[in-house]
């Protein structure tokens, strides 16, 4: 339900995957530090992070929150893959997922509560990374393997409710099993909405959708609106999707040519979504995401840039 956090104007956060510190740990080489990532975070106007993967900020509770109260920086979610279509990982993921739950909780500033950020294990299947994009109804999951897949999301977010009382929230992902809006649909219908909110992700709806339904952002919010509990703002590159369709790039091949440009360079109407979000009440942190890959670009400046855009352009 749209209530995140009453009675306070909205806050922009940034994220690791902005700086290239992505779940995939085959780039895991070329990674920032976390040390430079937060300074550069910090620098840059953003006032959240989110954790990034279980092990690239520090675990401890005290380094933790002495690292972000440094910076005077809150925690505002955490990502947690799990491969739900397997029903043998539900048991592990629930103990990742209240594993992270239990660090971020630790350190959290009660007035703006972290997310759990539940997703697929992205990628992990090769027709869904190869097909990132251009997912059609034939690729999908069937009614069988929706009921085994959802059921995981529940266990695992009654896991992370019961031991924390942090809210849950999935993340639709180009190159997972739920990134089309018809496959949206099914992972809400079969998931308690008691425990699983939605994490709207404007780059990857718009991408996953297609352009047609993609590009009409203020239509897909208001779809799921009852379950938007938390924001991220990513911007989808147009011609790069078509270039990725003319050369049958997949997810990676289409990340390292930056479907995922800077805030005003793509497709996505950041004008109409704050809007959006300001006219439903939403408040707390929206996290700005540019997902790069290790050693892609210029994180810092892409940062600073994204900060002015949101602030000239949108008003926050």
């Amino acid at each position: 339900m749209m209530t995140p956090h009453h009675g306070r104007l909205i806050q922009v956060g940034n994220a690791p995957c902005s700086w290239g510190s992505l779940e995939w740990q085959d780039h895991a080489q070329n990674q920032p530090s976390y040390a430079r990532m937060l300074d550069e975070l910090a620098a840059t106007g953003y006032t959240g992070t989110e954790l990034g993967d279980w092990g690239f900020m520090p675990t401890d509770p005290q380094l933790l929150v002495h690292e972000l109260t440094s910076r005077s920086l809150t925690i505002t979610g955490a990502f947690v893959p799990v491969a739900f279509a397997n029903p043998d990982i539900h048991k592990a993921g629930a103990v990742l997922a209240v594993q992270t739950a239990k660090l971020v909780a630790a350190v959290q500033d009660p007035a703006n509560p972290p997310f759990i950020v539940l997703a697929d294990d992205n990628c992990s299947v090769p027709s869904r990374t190869s097909n990132a994009g251009r997912i059609t109804p034939d690729m999908s999951l069937t009614y069988a393997a929706w009921q085994t897949y959802s059921q995981g999301v529940n266990i695992v977010a009654q896991a992370v409710t019961e031991t924390t009382g942090l809210r849950c929230v999935f993340h639709p992902h180009c190159g997972g099993w739920v990134e089309s809006p018809e496959e949206i649909d099914a992972l809400l219908e079969h998931t308690d909405a008691n425990l699983v909110g939605l994490v709207f992700d404007t780059g990857h709806y718009t991408w996953g959708a297609g352009f047609e339904q993609g590009g009409d952002i203020g239509r897909a919010l208001d779809r799921y609106k009852s379950r938007i509990a938390y924001v991220h703002l990513k911007d989808c590159q147009p011609n790069i999707v078509q270039r990725a369709v003319q050369s049958g790039w997949g997810y990676h091949d289409s990340v390292r040519n930056g479907v995922f440009c800077e805030l005003g360079n793509g497709l996505v109407n950041f004008r109409g979504v704050v809007e959006w979000l300001t006219n439903v009440g939403y408040s707390g942190f929206v996290t700005v995401e540019q997902d790069v890959l290790p050693g892609m670009g210029m994180p810092k400046e892409s940062a600073a840039r994204n900060r002015k855009y949101l602030r000239e352009t949108c008003g926050i």
